[in-house]
């Protein structure tokens, strides 16, 4: 049995402890132990959650813990390749409620969250945020370190390459691309391809940045 430890104990992280335990493999593979974060006090009056076992920077992994990490933004990659670093490994966490077509790929370290489905074929890297309510569609190609919020619809063959932001409501069509380190933001609809590192938003999508 494996022990799980949640990357930072705010609102999405304790929204982490909720999906840990309704994910595949909860008390059969793993268990929850606890939270990290470098804001030790972060918890300090919720009840009822697993406790507080240090700072981030500070935490040797055990040969027997896995992780999942709640932080979003530019912090992301930065917390998990600590631990990586130090040793530590990922869980693939998906959500039961999740729907996998056929021949999907998922990689390791990616959580999938409640009623999101991942059509036929699609590929998903490592280390990937995908929140409840998502479709990614078929043939879908999505990279590594990316995060994409509740409630967006990846249309089949669309492109997302690494560390890529895509908020909540958006709508990326058929076949486009979104590049490397770029911004998708909330209720966008996307036509064309996203260039590496910049800001789109509206319906249709513009740059901003």
């Amino acid at each position: 049995m494996k022990h799980l430890v949640i990357i930072g104990a705010g609102g999405m992280g304790r929204t982490f402890y909720d999906m840990a335990r309704e994910s595949i493999g909860y008390g059969t593979e793993y268990d929850i132990k606890g939270f990290i974060d470098d804001n030790t006090a972060v918890l300090d009056g919720f009840d009822n959650y697993p406790p507080m076992l240090g700072t981030i920077s500070g935490h040797l992994p055990a040969e027997d813990e896995v992780f999942v990490c709640s932080i979003g933004g530019s912090a992301r990659r930065k917390c998990m390749e600590e631990i990586i670093a130090r040793g530590g490994r990922f869980l693939t966490m998906i959500h039961r409620t999740a729907r996998l077509g056929t021949n999907t790929e998922i990689g390791e370290g990616t959580v999938i969250g409640a009623f999101t489905t991942i059509g036929a074929d699609a590929k998903v890297g490592k280390y990937n945020m995908i929140q409840s309510y998502t479709v990614v569609g078929h043939d879908s190609r999505i990279g590594d370190w990316n995060r994409i919020d509740t409630h967006v619809t990846l249309v089949g063959g669309t492109i997302v390459e690494d560390e890529a932001d895509i908020h909540t409501g958006a709508m990326i069509s058929h076949n486009v691309t979104v590049e490397s380190r770029s911004r998708v933001a909330a209720c966008s609809f996307v036509i064309r391809r996203v260039k590496s590192g910049t800001t789109v938003m509206g319906n249709p999508a513009k740059r901003l940045m």
